[in-house]
């Protein structure tokens, strides 16, 4: 963090945890915010309104959620922060989201190489994350205490939009893991850290998977094939802990049952 800045952004920290922000929305909001600080150098106290419709109007945004993300990111700075008045007049109108369907591994190619994986901590990452639909960071989050293998059911704890959820627990699996590593506190100890790294997860993915998947891919491959097995979309819907249903539903676009069920016209 910029010792110049540091101060302000602390306390933007500190509102948006107050206000009961995830932490990775934290971060990347504060990242942001201190990237324009940067931009302007000068004091945040300092910035006005022209300043931040010239920064939002002109940033080389890489695609249309990093650019709702800086939207995010300078419109709680600037309520929060500057205490600007007539802040939706700066923010006026958020670009609209890309529709893009997710993307599904092949399960059989996807099992096929779990299964041949020798190193059961990478194993074991890879295969909770597919069979529970779990994302990278819940994965990592996961801690000992939130197994509960009476209930064969494994706690996911504040999890995105702070909310907790059970999935079902692959027990066989883990008790051979947890006999030949013994992790401590966290279920998967990193090799310096007792938490197992986001970029490690990613890596492991590229490495047994091939370079055009990455660790997210996981889960979009669990809906997807469930959704194959003729499993109820709300149950689809708590398992991956989606609000709303509509979300859930873009894996009925991707389902190859869904098609083969459609009929032929020709």
């Amino acid at each position: 963090m910029n010792i110049k800045y540091e101060s302000t952004l602390r306390k933007f920290r500190k509102i948006l945890n107050l206000r009961n922000y995830s932490n990775n929305s934290i971060k990347i909001y504060v990242n942001y915010t201190e990237k324009c600080l940067e931009h302007f150098n000068k004091p945040a106290l300092h910035l006005t309104t022209k300043d931040i419709i010239y920064y939002i109007e002109n940033y080389k945004y890489s695609s249309i959620s990093q650019q709702n993300q800086i939207y995010s990111s300078l419109k709680l700075f600037c309520k929060y922060i500057l205490k600007f008045k007539f802040i939706n007049k700066i923010f006026i109108e958020r670009p609209k989201k890309e529709r893009r369907l997710p993307q599904v591994i092949d399960k059989d190619y996807l099992l096929n190489s779990i299964n041949n994986i020798s190193n059961l901590k990478h194993k074991c990452i890879l295969l909770l994350g597919y069979s529970c639909g779990l994302r990278r960071s819940e994965v990592i989050n996961l801690r000992i205490c939130d197994i509960d293998s009476k209930r064969m059911v494994i706690n996911i704890i504040q999890a995105k939009g702070r909310k907790d959820r059970i999935v079902k627990l692959p027990i066989i699996l883990l008790r051979e893991y947890y006999k030949q590593y013994k992790p401590k506190i966290y279920l998967f100890n990193g090799q310096k850290d007792l938490q197992y790294s986001a970029e490690s997860c990613n890596k492991l993915v590229k490495n047994y998977l091939g370079n055009e998947y990455h660790f997210h891919l996981l889960r979009h491959s669990y809906a997807t094939h469930l959704l194959e097995k003729n499993v109820d979309l709300r149950f689809i819907q708590k398992s991956l802990g989606h609000n709303n249903i509509k979300t859930t539903e873009i894996y009925t676009h991707v389902s190859i049952q869904s098609l083969q069920n459609l009929p032929d016209l020709i």
